[in-house]
């Protein structure tokens, strides 16, 4: 199980740091991946981490203003969101990956998603 929090209305440029805390199992030893889906789109991967912290994946979109990052001790993964933009705007839900990997297909337990608004 995942529970997700941290997300919120912002103005452009602000930040937000979104958070995943699972339970039931221990995140060090699967890839954990974070998804966003707007009104009316796919849900398109944002980016994704390994078990190794060495590894990942980015959106091209969000490089240089997301960051995933993981505490294992906490048993948590973080989207940290900067420079927000209205496009961001979406539900982001995390997932645990059976690889690594930017395939929605790939991944089998979902969060329920916490909604970012990004507007003036």
């Amino acid at each position: 199980q995942f529970v997700e929090s941290g997300g919120g209305a912002v103005q452009p440029g602000g930040s937000l740091r979104l958070s995943c805390v699972a339970s039931g199992f221990t995140l060090d030893e699967f890839a954990i991946g974070w998804f966003r889906q707007a009104p009316g789109k796919e849900r398109e991967a944002v980016g994704c981490i390994g078990s190794s912290t060495a590894s990942g994946y980015l959106l091209d979109s969000v490089k240089g203003r997301f960051a995933i990052s993981r505490d294992n001790a906490k048993n948590t993964v973080y989207l940290q969101m900067n420079s927000l933009k209205p496009e961001d705007t979406a539900v982001y839900h995390c997932a645990r990956g059976l690889v690594l990997s930017a395939q929605k297909e790939n991944y089998d337990y979902w969060g329920q998603g916490t909604q970012v608004t990004v507007s003036e």
